[in-house]
């Protein structure tokens, strides 16, 4: 492993926690490269559950340095907890790193997404309401706080009330009333004094940890189909989440990659609105909810749950140029009879093994279906005995993802602690 990135094949939720946290022993740096506290991932080890909405998952590994990259939006009030509740675990967090040039999630921005949602009434975006898309707003309309900014009073102080005016201004035109907290400005530098140890060029940092030989693992949030351009827009983030984004919003050029692994959950699920077309709503969808644990880590919202959508994934294996999958949550099929995978599609009465951009032809689609025969309630593994002792249905049902995408699967995830995983050589 020299520089790998991890990226989400489908909605988010795919288990990319568990993945990265299990590859980030043999890599020594772990980097963050996009999103905001909207996403979470939960990283079992033992008998302790770790939920990290903003820190990469790098920090769970003692002596990796965990970068947040510029790419990244950070809630320095989350940032701050993340630590401290890490703290009390008894997890060390001086290897942390952020980068100068990410920007900074302000409660403006968080009342910009509310008002937003709230406009939009029924044909709402589904957000967190973390103000996420704010945040990037205004750092395209290059108007945004950076986290360099926290530690400069003459910078922050007329750039914050700059800002705050425009909210203000945005509030009464849309009649509603925004009071900021009057001591904002030295909460901010506050917290820019207790960062500030942590706080650097990542680029420098990345690039240079590069030339010397080091393993880096960028870490993606949510997924292939949440991006801002290729995603089903406008039911997306507000970010770059395919493995393109890693560059941008780490600092590294392209020829620095050296493997994609995109991972693939055993089946599709996706939190808020937007279109679905395996979407399930019957014992099989029930099943994979509760079974899979399937509620958002960040809102605690169920998830929509559906069966794998083969043409989603194939689009996304190409986009993101994945050289190997991590295939997650195969165990959650347990005891079903039947499992079914889209293989294509049937829009207006035409077969089609692409995805479309317009959102109103994938509400349109008719999915073809596959049928696999299940593998019963198969509930223990023998890990020792890689693949080959895996049941035949399931190794069929491998098999036939990857010989789809024609991409090989590198690791199997079989259960959500880290010994539950199977690497295939």
């Amino acid at each position: 492993m020299t520089a790998t990135i991890v990226v989400g094949m489908q909605w988010g939720d795919e288990g990319k926690g568990k993945v990265t946290d299990y590859y980030a022993e043999r890599a020594d740096i772990v980097v963050r490269f996009q999103g905001g506290n909207n996403a979470g991932h939960t990283v079992i080890v033992g008998d302790q559950e770790y939920k990290l909405h903003i820190l990469p998952c790098g920090i769970l590994r003692p002596g990796k340095k965990a970068v947040i990259g510029n790419g990244v939006v950070m809630d320095p009030w989350v940032l701050l907890n993340e630590i401290e509740t890490l703290k009390g675990m008894g997890l060390d967090t001086t290897d942390l790193v952020i980068s100068d040039r990410a920007n900074v999630i302000m409660p403006y921005h968080r009342f910009l997404d509310g008002m937003k949602e709230a406009q939009l009434g029924d044909k709402k975006i589904g957000t967190t309401g973390r103000g996420i898309g704010p945040t990037y707003r205004d750092k395209v309309a290059r108007s945004g706080v950076r986290v360099i900014d926290l530690l400069d009073r003459k910078r922050l102080g007329p750039k914050l009330e700059e800002n705050l005016q425009t909210v203000r201004t945005t509030a009464t035109a849309h009649g509603l009333e925004f009071t900021s907290d009057p001591d904002l400005l030295e909460e901010l530098l506050g917290i820019g004094k207790v960062i500030a140890p942590y706080v650097q060029n990542t680029t420098y940092l990345l690039n240079e940890a590069l030339d010397s030989g080091m393993s880096i693992l960028f870490e993606g949030a949510q997924g292939t189909f949440l991006d801002i351009d290729h995603g089903t827009y406008p039911f997306v983030t507000s970010s770059n989440t395919v493995a393109g984004g890693a560059c941008s919003g780490a600092g590294v050029g392209p020829t620095r990659i050296d493997e994609v692994v995109g991972i693939l959950k055993a089946y599709t699920t996706r939190v808020g609105e937007g279109p679905f077309p395996t979407e399930l709503e019957d014992r099989y969808g029930e099943h994979l909810r509760d079974v899979g644990r399937e509620f958002g880590v960040t809102t605690g919202r169920p998830r929509r749950c559906g069966w794998l959508d083969l043409v989603m994934a194939r689009y996304s294996a190409k986009l993101n140029g994945v050289t190997s999958l991590g295939i997650t949550k195969l165990d959650v099929l347990n005891g079903l009879d039947e499992i079914k995978v889209c293989t294509s599609y049937i829009i207006d009465g035409v077969e089609t093994d692409r995805f479309p951009a317009s959102n109103d032809l994938v509400e349109s689609i008719e999915p073809v279906y596959t049928a696999l025969t299940g593998w019963g309630s198969c509930e223990t593994f023998d890990l020792s005995g890689g693949l080959d002792a895996l049941p035949k249905e399931m190794q069929d049902y491998i098999e036939l993802i990857t010989s789809s995408l024609g991409v090989p699967a590198k690791l199997l995830s079989i259960g959500p602690e880290r010994h539950m995983t199977i690497e295939v050589s």
